[in-house]
């Protein structure tokens, strides 16, 4: 393989490009308006972007609707914008990383256009059809899609289903037609030709499906006979065979539901699928199975476990490491964190916590100024198909309106999503013209321009971060995870040590003042402070009184 698996010293900034930056004054994010803001992603110390998708798209699900993959959606720009931003980030150290979504299409691709005129059509077993169970002509199984849905639909024309795990406008292709594996194959040539330096995987564990189809009643319905399955490893061995061993370039999968046992088939080297995956065990800390509407209330003990189980077991392969991402709700005012009065320590704590374990940091566009959730009140604020699937099954099971209140606002995935606040301006520095959705209230001080200006900004600590992260990446990438009080509901302490040294990470995720006496083994230990978000007086004290939501990072020698 030609990997050389420069991913592990990468520090990535993932881009909604509908949210980043509007050039041209249309209320949406381009291409362009990303190529004006790299010199300040040079400046914040990244070297590599994760782009969310940029391909022709009718953006029903803003992007993940792929009508063409070989092309730009024409309000973003055109392939030669692209080349150039590509070529830009170069030469500024920047590498790129698409997001490749296979597992679906947007039904106005010619494939599914084609496919839907008749059983005998070429494109037919593109996509994966059935027909109705009965004399009713139900469903052929109860399967429901992520966004709460049933996951068929009826297609009159033929008189068949067609299978859809997200929204009805996104067919599933049908990996089980060869001719599948190589169209894949071929775009994804078309990409690491022009210098793309790898992929984000959407839904990748969910390409093969066992065709048995069979009804289930475990929660999701149908999820253990779609998630992993049967022939996923076949699949992602042969695209790495054929294409991706040929080219110095990445890969991280987005895999729901995964075990330990799953990441070893899916990233040990010696299997040759996948380069690394998201997995989502820690953001189950403040809901159930990592599903964001079933919420629960947060446990540090939950989150940690979690943590450890993928720093301490995941021996094989390489972790990601992430707070934030453009299906998340943002991280600060999450995880018993405040996002009012102290937004700026929850913010500092969080980064500081996630990114000196083992693992690639990812850092969501906005994170590292600590936007907040917008809690819109109003549904039709909402642009996100998401959130009208589930505002509707919510009202169709009789639960109580107070409760979709709550759920809506907290799960929304538009939270992440609303534009990138660059200056106080009435659209916040994004636009000159009324973005395609609200800008979060609170633009006036939380923006890029007021947090240069100010020496103790959540910016100006992420630029810290991401610097000591470089200087001390021997200990991060090479260093052993202890965790120091795992069953502690307030103290996240944890070290990392290699060749002698050894990172101390104390993060403090309460309100209030909390005390953490160090264990006697640290104690005698010369200590350097590297990141700290309140003052400090002294460094050598053994019991420690940790104000509300502190963090700190000591070396130890």
């Amino acid at each position: 393989m030609k990997n050389t698996k420069w991913y592990e010293n990468a520090i990535i900034y993932q881009i909604y490009p509908r949210s980043f930056m509007d050039s041209n004054n249309d209320g949406l994010g381009d291409i362009p308006g990303i190529i004006s803001k790299l010199d300040y992603l040079k400046e914040l110390g990244v070297n590599c972007v994760w782009l969310s998708p940029v391909y022709d798209s009718p953006q029903q699900d803003n992007g993940y609707d792929i009508k063409n993959y070989v092309d730009i959606y024409p309000p973003f720009g055109n392939l030669d914008d692209f080349k150039l931003m590509l070529d830009e980030m170069h030469k500024r150290g920047i590498r790129l990383i698409m997001d490749l979504v296979v597992n679906h299409t947007s039904d106005e691709h010619k494939w599914f256009i084609e496919a839907k005129k008749s059983k005998d059509n070429p494109y037919r077993d593109y996509y994966i059809w059935k027909k109705g169970k009965g004399k009713k002509n139900k469903r052929p199984n109860n399967w429901l899609g992520f966004f709460g849905a049933p996951a068929w639909e009826y297609d009159k024309t033929t008189d068949e289903y067609y299978l859809h795990l997200f929204d009805k406008k996104q067919p599933d292709l049908n990996w089980e037609n060869p001719k599948i594996i190589e169209e894949v194959k071929s775009l994804m040539k078309f990409w690491l030709d022009m210098g793309v330096d790898g992929f984000r995987c959407d839904v990748i564990n969910l390409i093969s499906k066992d065709q048995r189809f069979k009804s289930s009643l475990q929660i999701p319905a149908g999820a253990k006979y779609y998630v992993n399955g049967p022939r996923l490893h076949e699949f992602l061995h042969e695209i790495n065979k054929d294409v991706l061993s040929n080219y110095d370039c990445m890969t991280v999968g987005e895999t729901a539901f995964t075990t330990l046992e799953d990441a070893r088939l899916l990233t040990a080297p010696e299997r040759q699928e996948l380069n690394t995956i998201f997995n989502f065990d820690h953001t189950s800390s403040d809901n159930f199975m990592g599903i964001k509407w079933l919420y629960r209330k947060f446990s540090l003990p939950r989150m940690k476990k979690s943590f450890k189980k993928w720093q301490v077991g995941n021996i094989w392969g390489w972790n990601t490491l992430f707070i934030e991402n453009h299906d998340q709700r943002r991280c600060v005012g999450r995880f018993n964190t405040n996002d009012k009065e102290l937004r700026v320590e929850s913010s500092k704590m969080l980064g500081t916590m996630c990114y000196f374990q083992k693992g690639t940091p990812y850092i969501y566009q906005g994170q590292e100024i600590g936007m907040t959730n917008a809690y819109f009140k109003d549904l039709n604020q909402y642009q996100d198909t998401e959130v009208f699937t589930i505002h509707k099954l919510l009202t169709k099971l009789h639960l109580p309106k107070k409760f979709i209140d709550f759920t809506i606002p907290n799960g929304a995935r538009d939270n992440a999503r609303t534009p990138m606040q660059w200056d106080d301006s009435e659209y916040a520095g994004f636009s000159k013209s009324k973005p395609w959705l609200s800008v979060n209230e609170n633009k006036s001080y939380i923006n890029v321009e007021e947090a240069k200006k100010d020496p103790n900004s959540i910016l100006n600590y992420y630029k810290k971060l991401i610097q000591v992260h470089k200087e001390q990446k021997e200990i991060i990438n090479k260093g052993d995870y202890v965790d120091l009080c795992i069953n502690h509901k307030k103290i996240y302490a944890y070290t990392r040590t290699y060749n002698n040294e050894t990172l101390l990470c104390i993060s403090n995720f309460s309100n209030k003042e909390t005390k953490y006496k160090l264990p006697k083994h640290l104690l005698n230990k010369e200590k350097e402070l590297l990141l700290n978000n309140y003052e400090v007086s002294n460094i050598n004290e053994e019991t420690l009184i940790l104000k509300p939501y502190e963090t700190r990072l000591y070396k130890l020698k």
